[in-house]
């Protein structure tokens, strides 16, 4: 057996046909009649590395920590693959690998490549300041310069990271498509903001006729921030990015075709979150409520010993956390006992409740039905900590101000025997507005845009979801403070 994931990063489901976008994405298109459409598949921790650390663990993250590395600790899909004699390879533009709060999980494979320039990447040296066209404005200041830094170096499409990067997956199935027993995993950054599109000779133009000032990368922040001229614009240029990933992803289903991959090789194509484009007022992923929009992502798994399943789809609860274990499955590995996800081929019933959310802001769970989003009763409450062996940020290493109080406390039901720091967060992470906003209860079956807040007039319904959130925290062993921090009877 061979396994190959495509892990985009920032995917909207809304913007693909097959979940009931407009237009025509012909790789999305034929990959879901190779495949199960997954149609309730959440996501569990955000954003980014820990969205990858439940990859890696198929276990929840945002209750124990917020951004960081694979721990000591941790159980790694792809170390567990390389022990067992199965050959890893990841090939990835996503920067967050090479940075502090990622600098483990790359090099749990056998080997790896990486590509560099993505959303500001400290990449290209330059010292005189670049030339930025009029008006232009970027999210992360500390990141703008060296953003224009980077595209000065990036004439046409294929000299993005993207297209190097699906480049590279597709060398390593040319070489090895003969070989057995191997893992792919081709992780894209895009179609993560900024919305850079250097030209394209397979693209048409597209030009939406937009004549405001330069503004591809918004910031995370209420949409009434912009005209909805730039709203309208750059969810245009995502559009774009989405189908450039299309095409992208075209080109492994053509070597699936040419080398009759279909009856031996899984296919596992996700993402670690979707993003508001104006949506609900917002723009972004982690300031606001974790809307469906955000955290009901796609999913599409080819399984090659269930042919059978190919062109259906399953409504049943699925999660990120349940990717580790379907590739253990598959290549008959033994799951540990800490993985909480159960094998994507071995849902029937689906499960009961799923939790999802950020260190620190709302938690959220969902039955398949209702969502309930639950906010810390005091915004300036401090029973918040990150418990850890690998004490790094996005960009940084712990301060020794953040340092000074910390404990190693006794181990965590997965630390495997180890005591762990215990650091108090100085402020809850990537959440400026989620602590204000109180709690939420939707019922998609009636109302699956949420529009409309069931928290006051529903309170049988939220009794029932709040047991079903504590007992999942008990179950991933939440630590005390977070049901005080909460208002959680437990």
């Amino acid at each position: 057996m061979r396994a190959i994931t495509v892990f985009f990063d920032s995917l909207n489901s809304r913007f693909l046909p097959t979940y009931g976008g407009s237009g025509t994405l012909d790789g999305f298109e034929r990959l879901s009649e190779r495949s199960v459409v997954f149609d309730a598949h959440y996501v569990g921790s955000m954003p980014c590395m820990p969205a990858r650390r439940e990859l890696h663990t198929g276990r929840y993250n945002f209750l124990h920590r917020c951004w960081g590395p694979i721990e000591p600790f941790d159980e790694s899909v792809p170390q567990i693959l390389k022990e067992h004699g199965v050959y890893t390879h990841l090939v990835s533009d996503h920067a967050h690998y090479w940075e502090d709060g990622g600098c483990t999980y790359h090099t749990r494979y056998n080997t790896w490549e990486g590509f560099r320039g993505q959303e500001g990447d400290m990449y290209k040296g330059h010292v005189a300041d670049p030339v930025l066209p009029e008006g232009a404005i970027g999210r992360m200041k500390h990141s703008w310069r060296q953003e224009w830094v980077n595209r000065s170096h990036m004439k046409s499409a294929t000299d993005s990271p993207l297209y190097k990067t699906f480049q590279a997956g597709l060398d390593f199935i040319e070489t090895n498509h003969g070989s057995d027993n191997w893992f792919l995993q081709i992780e894209p950054f895009d179609p993560h903001e900024p919305y850079f599109l250097p030209y394209d000779e397979e693209e048409d133009d597209e030009d939406d006729g937009y004549d405001g000032p330069f503004f591809d990368w918004p910031s995370y922040v209420p949409s009434d921030t912009y005209t909805p001229s730039q709203i309208e614009h750059v969810r245009h240029l995502y559009r774009r990015l989405v189908k450039r990933c299309d095409r992208r992803l075209q080109k492994v289903l053509d070597l699936m075709d040419k080398y009759d991959m279909w009856h031996d090789t899984m296919l596992i194509v996700s993402t670690d979150h979707g993003f508001l484009l104006g949506e609900h007022g917002w723009f972004g992923k982690n300031r606001m409520p974790t809307y469906d929009d955000i955290a009901r992502i796609p999913c599409y798994v080819h399984d090659p010993r269930h042919p059978e399943t190919d062109g259906t789809r399953c409504s049943h609860l699925t999660q990120t956390i349940d990717i580790a274990p379907t590739l253990l499955e598959l290549f008959n590995i033994e799951i540990p006992a800490s993985m909480q996800g159960i094998p994507l081929s071995s849902t029937p019933n689906g499960r009961e409740g799923g939790l999802f959310g950020l260190h620190g802001g709302h938690v959220n769970v969902t039955d398949g039905r209702y969502v309930y989003m639950r906010a810390p009763v005091n915004p300036d409450d401090r029973n918040l900590y990150n418990y850890t062996l690998m004490p790094t940020h996005i960009y940084s290493l712990f301060t020794p101000q953040e340092l000074q109080d910390m404990e190693l406390v006794e181990p965590l039901s997965f630390s495997k025997n180890c005591k762990v720091l215990k650091i108090r967060a100085l402020k809850p992470s990537h959440n400026t507005y989620q602590h204000t906003l109180g709690d939420f209860l939707f019922d998609l079956e009636a109302d699956k845009h949420q529009k409309s807040n069931l928290i006051q007039s529903h309170p049988e319904v939220v009794t029932r979801m709040q047991k079903l959130m504590v007992r999942l925290m008990k179950e991933t062993d939440a630590p005390q403070e977070a049901y005080i921090r909460y208002g959680l009877k437990h």
